[in-house]
């Protein structure tokens, strides 16, 4: 890998920035889409990057899952605008519907909520994890042309009991994501 890296997690308790290998710059961005897109907006202009990695805590919807998993495809989870136009779609946009790496097999939902109960659309449109800012950095990646990663390690299981399995659990992956990350530079 040549150029600039930088790794984006939403909060410092998930990712420590002097684990990182030489070259890779980590910026937090804060919880949710909105914070998300803003700070990688100002991070894309003002480092231009050859590679974004997004790293973060998911829900994992899908049986079986477990550990630090790569993200394929993303999704949004919490664009409701019908009858306007289906869940997931943006109105009146010609921006892809799921944006996509070309590494992985897990498509992650992005939404601007903690996902603490079931969701049938999710499992009708192949959600396997849940995060909350994964959408819009791959959103600002795809617009500003900027190749994108993403890994999310699973910390809760998007139930009745996800806050406090998100708290217990939302360090834990650091370790497993540098260690794949030095894989893949």
């Amino acid at each position: 890998m040549t150029g600039r890296v930088l790794v984006l997690a939403a909060l410092r308790n998930e990712l420590s920035p002097a684990r990182a290998p030489k070259g890779v710059d980590v910026i937090y961005t804060g919880v949710g889409k909105v914070n998300a897109a803003s700070i990688t907006t100002g991070a894309l202009l003002a480092s231009r990057p050859s590679l974004v990695v997004n790293y973060g805590t998911a829900g994992g919807i899908a049986e079986g899952l477990h550990g630090l998993l790569e993200v394929a495809r993303v999704i949004q989870r919490d664009m409701v605008a019908e009858p306007i136009a289906p869940r997931g779609v943006t109105p009146f946009s010609d921006d892809p519907l799921a944006l996509e790496t070309g590494f992985g097999t897990i498509t992650c939902g992005t939404g601007d909520s903690f996902v603490t109960a079931g969701d049938p659309w999710l499992a009708a449109n192949g959600v396997h994890v849940v995060d909350m800012e994964l959408f819009a950095i791959a959103h600002v990646c795809h617009k500003h042309a900027v190749d994108w990663r993403a890994f999310k390690f699973i910390s809760d299981f998007a139930d009745s009991n996800a806050a406090d399995h998100w708290q217990e659990n939302v360090a834990k992956g650091e370790a497993l994501f540098w260690e794949k990350l030095r894989e893949i530079l």
